[in-house]
């Protein structure tokens, strides 16, 4: 089975992933795609009137034109990550204490999950997103200043990764893509990458 995903997949573009998350390797690791890492500065700034799901792709986009130009026959895999509640956009924790304000705010309710990813393949811009809804118990005082104490989630947008202890206790369902809060929708990635396949 493993041969023949290999022999499938071999054929899609050269990948290169613009991401340091070692949870978005992992994912295309597991989707058995080949891909190597290449990382530049991008200013992450976006404009504020834009919605949730426009400021994931938008983010992803610029993230993909600080490489064209660069390219030849490869495909560069952008992707960024956010959480939102009541309008409010959850990026990175600046600290510990903005970590606690921030797991504070999403004990007990609902909350989105939006990923925007860009494919850019022969200077086109493939750009997709999704969005995934996240039901958190409510959390303890203790129990949230412990998580950040062990766990430091100061790379994760909503100051939580679902993989980790939150994830295994305190989130009562999904609704939407496992993957996609994770990091990646990954379903979603692999059509694209199906669908490039097919112009390489």
């Amino acid at each position: 089975m493993n041969y023949h995903l290999r022999t499938m997949n071999s054929k899609f573009p050269k990948i290169i992933l613009a991401s340091k998350s070692p949870r978005r390797q992992e994912l295309l690791r597991q989707m058995d795609v080949d891909f190597s890492i290449v990382l530049k500065e991008v200013d992450e700034s976006y404009p504020e009137h834009l919605l949730p799901e426009e400021v994931a792709v938008y983010i992803a986009e610029k993230k993909a034109k600080a490489y064209d130009g660069s390219l030849t026959d490869e495909a560069v895999l952008t992707a960024d990550t956010i959480v939102c509640i009541d309008g409010l956009i959850l990026g990175k924790p600046e600290n510990s204490a903005h970590a606690i304000e921030m797991l504070k705010r999403l004990s007990g309710r609902v909350h989105k999950v939006v990923t925007g990813v860009c494919i850019l393949y022969k200077h086109e811009y493939n750009l997709f997103h999704d969005v995934s809804e996240v039901f958190f118990r409510k959390l303890t005082d203790e129990e949230i200043t412990t998580y950040v104490e062990k766990y430091q989630p100061m790379d994760k947008a909503g100051s939580y990764g679902i993989q980790e202890w939150v994830g295994i206790t305190a989130i009562q369902r999904i609704e939407g893509s496992y993957t996609n809060v994770v990091g990646l929708p990954t379903e979603k990635v692999y059509q694209q990458l199906l669908r490039l396949k097919s112009l390489s």
